[in-house]
């Protein structure tokens, strides 16, 4: 007799979700001092172990998680689920790795473009600091960049005052 009604199966599966997140949300903060190039792979294979589902009964289209009816099977020798779970693992791991594969294929010529405009960025920045008579916004003209010639200046007070 089947005890489980379709909304303890669909809260069960709300909850499985919840906790499966928190266990993500970790793995991810476990993983951060990681190289990148091993630190994405790593979370894309614990995702595929958290959220691939298996199916259990395919008569009611009941499903579960596909780690938890391998290990359910293995460890208490029940079922024959096993070899139909790791088999779905397998698929979901390899779905989920190819289209990882295509995200670093799309995302690498960006990367590429962008870290060449931040050294090109930081070459002309270090250009422009090297020469100190550059940082004025007409270049290094002085007074004269009208062509007029340079008005002297008067030894003594430069202030002007309106008058009262």
């Amino acid at each position: 007799m089947d005890t489980m009604t379709e909304n303890d199966y669909l809260i069960a599966w709300g909850l499985y979700a919840f906790a499966a997140l928190g266990c993500l949300l970790v793995w991810c903060r476990l993983t951060r001092f990681m190289w990148r190039w091993l630190r994405e792979p790593l979370r894309v294979l614990m995702a595929v172990l958290l959220f691939s589902p298996t199916i259990i009964d395919p008569v009611k289209e009941k499903f579960a998680p596909a780690i938890a009816i391998t290990a359910l099977d293995l460890a208490f020798k029940v079922g024959n689920n096993a070899w139909r779970a790791v088999s779905d693992l397998l698929m979901y791991a390899i779905i989920a790795f190819c289209l990882y594969g295509l995200f670093v294929l799309i995302r690498w010529p960006i990367e590429r473009a962008s870290k060449a405009r931040r050294a090109q960025a930081a070459a002309a920045e270090q250009a422009r600091q090297s020469d100190p008579e550059d940082d004025q916004p007409f270049g290094n003209a002085g007074d004269d960049r009208y062509g007029r010639p340079v008005a002297p200046r008067v030894s003594g007070s430069t202030r002007v005052e309106p008058r009262l």
